[in-house]
């Protein structure tokens, strides 16, 4: 696993010594950074972090900072080399926590992200739970992106205030592109 683009681009990333951390495939990751073109200056939140490779990504290609949030103490920890390998500790925080506990504490800090990675575990009911929990939140901003990465078999349903604008099939890996419904 690599950074594939930006001012990492070719550093490999620290890999999880368990299965209990699925990393994403540096070809899904290129499929999605390809989609989103420009993440210059994005404000980044990354949801069931893992190793970090989806916000260090974003980082590496000109992300303004980035959080990365994860409950695992593995994932916290190979995260946080990560961002020491590629230069980027100095703009980014880890929280080791549930997405859910993360969200409402970063809503008290009242600022909304530009772009958001949710990559929950597949099949653990995790996906539906964490959107219903950022679309009533105030992180997001009238543009916000949130990329989800889910199995096939656990799709997104209908979020009252989100909209999906784009979904693609790689594998057992559906990604889906979803935004703020306007109002």
């Amino acid at each position: 696993m690599r950074v594939i683009a930006g001012t990492a681009k070719g550093r490999r990333l620290a890999t999880p010594k368990s299965h209990a951390i699925r990393p994403v495939l540096d070809q899904v990751k290129e499929s999605i950074f390809n989609i989103l073109f420009n993440v210059e200056g994005l404000h980044i939140l990354d949801l069931f972090a893992g190793t970090g490779a989806m916000g260090i990504e974003g980082l590496s290609r000109g992300g303004a900072d980035a959080v990365f949030v994860d409950s695992s103490k593995e994932a916290s920890r190979l995260i946080k080399k990560n961002l020491e390998m590629c230069g980027f500790a100095h703009c980014s925080k880890v929280l080791e926590m549930t997405a859910v506990k993360a969200v409402a504490i970063l809503e008290k800090q009242g600022r909304p992200f530009d772009l958001i990675f949710v990559d929950p575990p597949y099949e653990q009911h995790f996906i539906k739970k964490t959107m219903e929990k950022l679309s009533r939140s105030n992180l997001l901003n009238e543009n916000t992106i949130i990329v989800s990465e889910h199995h096939p078999k656990e799709p997104i349903p209908p979020i009252e205030g989100l909209i999906l604008t784009d979904e693609r099939k790689y594998g057992q890996t559906v990604v889906s592109f979803l935004c703020r419904q306007k109002k």
